[in-house]
């Protein structure tokens, strides 16, 4: 397709453009806009001579023409912004593709998509941005609320649909676990109403701390094998839950649906839920508590420890590990030459940690299976648990599962077993520095990247990473951009960001993405603005010479 726009002055009108996706206005900093509002003109250079301006012309240009032209019928237009000079100062690398992910409600608990007009909207702006792909939550609670074995996937085809026709990717994690009580939960998922009420027969199927309370968020896994989930094990649950997903959408994977991530624990990360924040259990930094009270967890402990002949050792977990809100140094188990540091607490946290990594090893035994030869990647995600990091006893990683103290690696053991099954080790807070946390909470989130770069490099496991906050500041992104290079152990092959919102599409904290996802595009080096590129948009419309026309053309890049 191509446009033509002729002056004989040195003045050219105000015009509308409503065509290239890579021109959606980047400038307006006053305002706060979702994708539903944007609206107005695109804003031409003087010229002195005839030009066109040259739109790269394909099927899938024109599929994006056509869908941009169905929005606009129904009231929704694109702000262009400004042409500028083309950038000739690109830093080339190897590019690290960048997903978003979406709201936790993009589908509704009806099983339809939430705000189609505007996710349309919002996945045409992603794209002209050169984002690779999106991310989604396939809720069991959603999917499978009906009954055993009684799965909707109608929003989610609908979704996959829409992702496809933007020319984009979808990474979709199977979220095992409940929406809500969380950092960033916007929404409530619970489990599925039959879980819920096998729950209620039998409290213990959840993770229980040793006062007795009950965390809903996920499945113990203390019951992994035990046919508790109406004859089935929830290893089974699981398993026919992605087996069901693989049947519907055999079509999509290994094309559009890209990656497949298992969820292995509370927030779909491979964990226990030692630091919940419903009705204000937990707050940061607190040293959380060790979820291993449930009859199927004292059960499996108790028959450890006879096999360690310390028979004693089984009957609960530890008696001084203190309280969700206290410092390591306010207990005898975290103090610095406290229990931790022991025969007992080797025995304990061995055992404690070798559990959920049994854990993990069993669903992704099963996802293997179940995915093998669609083409699509699978991915499991890792804490970014960076508080209390300085202290010896690392006590916040402790109570989660991860058994990483001073005088101990507890990162490698997972990087190994993620890697002998292929799966892509996803880890979070690669947003963070050590200077911005608070000084008495000993976080040092740097250090931890480091170390679990190190072991996925020791262990040949593919890592990508996510932000563990929701972050739009150009410190944030910065930060990403020097954790993605391999210069302290495996770069990153892929970067999640939290999350798409209305707050992404303001002015400013969308120049910063636009910014940092073409970055990533370099290898994770910054790239810097031509000084012609007032709005700082970082996308780039310049003139190049046409022999044949003796005129200048205009490419979007």
């Amino acid at each position: 397709m191509t446009l033509t726009l002729r002056s004989s002055s040195s003045l050219i009108k105000t015009s509308t453009l409503r065509s290239p996706s890579s021109l959606i206005n980047l400038k307006d900093t006053k305002t706060h806009k979702t994708p539903e509002d944007f609206t107005g003109t695109i804003s031409y250079a003087p010229l002195r001579q005839a030009c066109r301006l040259r739109v790269k012309n394909s099927s899938h240009d024109s599929q994006l023409l056509h869908e941009r032209a169905a929005l606009f019928s129904d009231g929704i237009e694109f702000k262009g912004e400004t042409l500028h000079a083309l950038s000739n100062n690109l830093t080339m690398g190897s590019s690290v593709p960048v997903f978003v992910m979406l709201p936790l409600d993009t589908v509704s608990m009806g099983g339809s998509l939430n705000k189609p007009r505007a996710l349309n909207a919002s996945l045409m702006a992603l794209k002209s941005a050169g984002v690779e792909g999106v991310m989604v939550d396939a809720w069991w609670g959603l999917v499978e609320k009906d009954g055993p074995l009684k799965y909707n996937w109608e929003g989610y085809v609908e979704l996959v649909n829409m992702v496809q026709k933007h020319g984009l990717k979808i990474q979709v994690v199977m979220s095992f676990h409940q929406c809500g009580g969380n950092v960033g939960d916007s929404c409530s998922i619970p489990l599925p109403p039959w879980v819920l009420e096998e729950i209620r027969k039998d409290p213990d199927l959840v993770y229980t701390d040793k006062s007795g309370r009950r965390n809903p968020e996920y499945i113990s896994l203390g019951c992994d094998s035990l046919p508790v989930l109406r004859g089935r094990t929830p290893i089974q649950v699981y398993s026919d839950y992605m087996a069901s997903f693989r049947e519907k959408f055999k079509d999509y994977l290994g094309g559009v649906i890209v990656e497949i991530q298992v969820g292995m624990g509370p927030c779909g990360e491979l964990r226990y839920p030692s630091y919940p924040e419903s009705n204000g259990t937990w707050r940061f930094p607190g040293i959380g508590e060790f979820q291993c009270y449930d009859k199927y967890m004292r059960a499996s402990l108790k028959a450890s420890a006879i096999d360690n002949r310390k028979q004693e050792w089984g009957e609960s977990g530890p008696h001084n590990g203190g309280h969700y809100n206290q410092f390591p140094e306010d207990t005898g188990f975290f103090k610095r030459e406290g229990t931790w540091n022991t025969e007992y607490g080797n025995f304990f946290l061995d055992w404690y940690s070798t559990k959920l990594l049994e854990h993990g090893d069993h669903i992704l035994a099963a996802a293997e299976g179940i995915f093998r030869g669609t083409g699509a990647k699978l991915s499991g995600k890792v804490a970014g648990i960076h508080w209390h990091y300085k202290t010896r006893s690392h006590a916040a990683e402790l109570t989660a599962g991860y058994y990483n103290t001073r005088n101990r690696d507890g990162y490698l053991p997972i990087a190994q077993m993620l890697g002998r099954r292929g799966v892509v080790l996803n880890f979070t807070c690669m947003e963070m520095k050590d200077e911005q946390q608070p000084g008495s909470a000993g976080c040092s989130p740097e250090s931890l990247v480091r170390q679990v770069k190190r072991a996925t490099q020791i262990s040949r496991t593919e890592l990508a990473g996510e932000n563990a906050l929701e972050r739009y500041d150009e410190a944030a992104f910065q930060q990403v951009l020097a954790t993605s290079r391999a210069d302290s152990g495996n770069g990153l092959s892929a970067f999640t960001y939290l999350r798409m919102n209305k707050r992404l599409f303001e002015g400013q904290n969308w120049r910063h993405f636009v910014d940092f996802v073409k970055s990533m595009s370099q290898g994770g080096r910054k790239t810097w603005l031509s000084e012609h590129d007032s709005g700082h948009s970082d996308l780039y419309v310049g003139f190049v010479h046409d022999k044949s026309q003796k005129s200048k053309v205009a490419v979007v890049v």
